[in-house]
C-alpha cells in the first residue's frame, strides 16, 4: 500500500523549554499528520546525546532522552510546581537549541520532580525495573558514576572503576545509591510519556519510523558494562574504530570512532545483544530504520588514534545471518535498510535476501547522469523508500543554493518546471508520484526552510541537531496541501470522520489530563 511519511525530530518540536518534548505539541503534531492524511512520523533515535549532541552518539542503545520528558505533564500529576521549571532561562535563541542551557538545567528540574516522586511514588515504577533490568542498572549506576566525576567519560574515571572491579562496584553502589535511583526514575518517566504519545499517535492512525544507529558510542553504558561485545584490548581501549572511506564529498573520510563489534563473541554467542536490542527497539516504534546498513556486510576500520579516515580497512561483518538469527527469534522485523554509501554486489545480495526496503534520495540524483540509481525512472522495485533528503542532507532549498549550474538545470529539465524556485516543491511531487511504497520528506522541506534548517552536516562538529519549528509551521493550509498531494498519489490514509472528530475533541482531556489523573491514581 503506497504511504508518506514527514521526518520530524522530537527535538525539532515548538517548545517554550529549551527542546522539542512529548507534551501538547507533539500530539498537535500527530494531530497535524492526520489532518495531512499521512501515514507516518519519522523520528531520530531517541537515546540521550552525548558527545557533540549527536543522537548517534549515546549513553546508551536502550536509555531515552531525558531532554524530552514534558514538564507540564509532570506538573498535571503533581510532580512539579509550575515555578519550578517556568523560571528557568531555556533559551537565548527561539530558532535553536541550547545544549548547553539544556545540560545545565533539565537534571536540576528533574531533581526536584524527583524529591516530590519518592514521598508519593507511582504505581508500575517496581515493575517498570523488573521489565528492564537487563539494561537500566547497568545504565544507572553509569550514570550516578559520571555525575560524580563531572560528565567526564568512564574511560578517564579511577581504574578501578573503568575496569569495573568488584569491590569498587559494590562501594558505588551503596554510596550512591539516591543517583543511582534518581536515574531509574528519569527512565520511568521518559517511557511512560513516549508510551502515551506513540499509543495516541497510533489510535490516530500514525506509525512511528524510529531510527536505530549501527554503533554505540564508545562512552556509552553498553561499552563499559559489557566490553566483551566490542574489539577492545586488555585494557579496553579499541583496536579500531568505525567511520567511512574517503569519497568525493569528503576527501578524508568520515572517522566517526565508535568501536567496532567483536563479531565472533556475537556469532558464539547466537547474537542474542542484537536480538536484545532490536526486540527493544521494535517495542518503541512500528518501523525500524537501521542506519548504515550496509556495514552488517562490511565495515570500514581505522586504527585508533589515526585523525582522519584516509588509512582503513574493510573487514567481513556477519552479513544476513545475523537478521535471519533474530527474525527465528521474533518474527518478521519492519525494517528499513539504510542502505546508501559505498554499495558492493555482495550489500546488494545480503539486501535482496533479506527483502527489506532500501533508500532512495532524490538530492542524490542529479548530479550525474540519466543512469543514476536515485532517479525515479530507474527504481527496479516498489519496494523502497523515497527520501528528497534525509537528517543529514541539506534542505533542499538549501542544496538548490549548492548545487552547480548544470545540476539546476537538469532537475528542472527531469521534473519539467521553468523557474529554480519551483524545484523544491516538484522533487517533493515526484517522490510522492514515484512507484516507491514509502515516501518521505523533512518538514522543512514542507516550510521550505534555507540553509539554516539543515539538522547535520555530516563530519562538521558545532551547530548540529538544533533546528526547530514553531506553533505557526503546521497550519491548516499545510495539512490542507500535503493532504491533497497525498490523494493526488494514492498516499493518503483513509478515516472514518466521525471517528477522527470523537479522537481529536478528547485529545486534551484524554491525552493530557486523563492519562494523568490516572498515574495520580496509581501513586
Amino acid at each position: 500500500m503506497r504511504k508518506s511519511g514527514i521526518l520530524l525530530h522530537i527535538s525539532s518540536l515548538p517548545s517554550k523549554y529549551g527542546i522539542g518534548r512529548m507534551g501538547k505539541s507533539a500530539y498537535d503534531f500527530v494531530d497535524f499528520l492526520q489532518a495531512s492524511e499521512t501515514a507516518y512520523w519519522q523520528i531520530l533515535p531517541l537515546s540521550p546525546t552525548s558527545y557533540g549532541d549527536s543522537p548517534y552518539q549515546s549513553f546508551s542503545v536502550y536509555a531515552g532522552n531525558p531532554y524530552f520528558i514534558d514538564f507540564e505533564m509532570l506538573e498535571q500529576i503533581g510532580l512539579l510546581e509550575h515555578e519550578d521549571y517556568a523560571s528557568m532561562l531555556w533559551q537565548r535563541n527561539a530558532d535553536s537549541i541550547d545544549y548547553e542551557l539544556l545540560y545545565r538545567n533539565n537534571i536540576t528540574v528533574l531533581r526536584r520532580a524527583f524529591v516530590k516522586f519518592r514521598k508519593k511514588r507511582m504505581r508500575g515504577y517496581t515493575a517498570f525495573k523488573n521489565a528492564n533490568k537487563h539494561w537500566l542498572p547497568e545504565y544507572a549506576l553509569f550514570m550516578a558514576l559520571k555525575s560524580s566525576h563531572d560528565g567526564k567519560p568512564w574511560y578517564e574515571w579511577e581504574t578501578e572503576l573503568a575496569m569495573r572491579e568488584k569491590t569498587a562496584i559494590e562501594h558505588a553502589k551503596k554510596i550512591l545509591a539516591d543517583e543511582i535511583e534518581l536515574y531509574c526514575f528519569i527512565q520511568f518517566l521518559f517511557s511512560q510519556q513516549w508510551n502515551h504519545l506513540k499509543k495516541y499517535a497510533n489510535q490516530h492512525q500514525v506509525e512511528i519510523i524510529g531510527d536505530m544507529p549501527i554503533y554505540v558510542a564508545y562512552d556509552s553504558a553498553d561499552v563499559w558494562a559489557s566490553p566483551e561485545l566490542f574489539a577492545l584490548d586488555e585494557t579496553k581501549k579499541p583496536i579500531e574504530v568505525a567511520g567511512c572511506p574517503p569519497d568525493p564529498f569528503s576527501p578524508t573520510g568520515q572517522l566517526w570512532g565508535n568501536p567496532l563489534y567483536n563479531w565472533e563473541y556475537h556469532r558464539k554467542s547466537n547474537y542474542d545483544w542484537w536480538t536484545s536490542r532490536l526486540k527493544f527497539a521494535a517495542s518503541l516504534y512500528d518501523v525500524i530504520r537501521i542506519d548504515h546498513f550496509r556495514g552488517f556486510e562490511s565495515y570500514y576500520t581505522i586504527p585508533y588514534g589515526n585523525q582522519d579516515a584516509i588509512k582503513g580497512k574493510w573487514r567481513k561483518g556477519p552479513n544476513k545471518k545475523l537478521f535471519q538469527t533474530v527474525e527465528r527469534e521474533l518474527g518478521n522485523l519492519n525494517i528499513i535498510a539504510e542502505d546508501l554509501g559505498f554499495i558492493t554486489p555482495a550489500v546488494r545480495n545480503m539486501l535482496k535476501a533479506l527483502q527489506y526496503p532500501g533508500m532512495k534520495v532524490l538530492q542524490f540524483g542529479f548530479d550525474s547522469d540519466t543512469e543514476n540509481e536515485h532517479l525515479p525512472h530507474n527504481f527496479s522495485s516498489s519496494k523502497c523508500v523515497v527520501y528528497t533528503g534525509t537528517h543529514d542532507n541539506q534542505t533542499l532549498k538549501g542544496w538548490l543554493e549548492d548545487s552547480s549550474k548544470n545540476t539546476v538545470k537538469y532537475a528542472k529539465k527531469y521534473l519539467r518546471v521553468k523557474k529554480k524556485s519551483e524545484i523544491s516543491n516538484a522533487m517533493i511531487a515526484c517522490a510522492w508520484q514515484s512507484i516507491a511504497e514509502l515516501s518521505v520528506a523533512q518538514m522543512q522541506d514542507f516550510l521550505h526552510e534555507g540553509k539554516s534548517g539543515r539538522m547535520n552536516t555530516p563530519s562538521v562538529l558545532g551547530g548540529n541537531w538544533q533546528y526547530r519549528t514553531c506553533e505557526e509551521d503546521f497550519s491548516p493550509e499545510l495539512a490542507k496541501q500535503i493532504r491533497k498531494l497525498n490523494r493526488i498519489y494514492g498516499r493518503a490514509v483513509k478515516f472514518k470522520k466521525k471517528e477522527i472528530k470523537k479522537e481529536i475533541s478528547v485529545k486534551n482531556t484524554k491525552t493530557e489530563k486523563n492519562i494523568d489523573s490516572e498515574e495520580k491514581k496509581q501513586s
